[in-house]
């Protein structure tokens, strides 16, 4: 069986636990925008501690109910069907949360006769 690896860009978004998107938890609309979209795929992290653009660390408190825990949301598809998704993310993420978006080129496996194989 032969292997193809094709060019792919990955999306990444930090976020915190408490940072919202029309109502629901951010990672969660981002990652059900990005199945609508048909992205390849898609992955939500939460981490035990960091910080973003507030230069504040955000880790879990013995003595809270809820903290601001950091998430990331990760996905991967080809360089113009995340082109094609940053607007999406772009409305979904509120401009004063100090979100970080970042995009970098990978590599993707496509398994022959899978939908991303080309």
């Amino acid at each position: 069986m032969t292997l193809t690896w094709l060019d792919a860009e990955r999306l990444r978004i930090f976020l915190g636990t408490s940072d919202h998107a029309g109502g629901t938890v951010a990672s969660d609309a981002l990652l059900q925008a990005a199945h609508r979209a048909g992205l390849a795929g898609g992955t939500v992290f939460q981490g035990s501690e960091g910080f973003g653009a507030s230069s504040v660390i955000h880790r879990p408190h013995l003595f809270r109910l809820s903290s601001d825990q950091p998430v990331v949301v990760e996905f991967v598809d080809a360089p113009e069907r995340i082109e094609a998704f940053l607007p999406q993310v772009w409305a979904l993420l509120d401009p004063r949360s100090g979100s970080l978006v970042t995009r970098e080129r990978v590599r993707m496996l496509a398994r022959p006769g899978g939908p991303h194989a080309r």
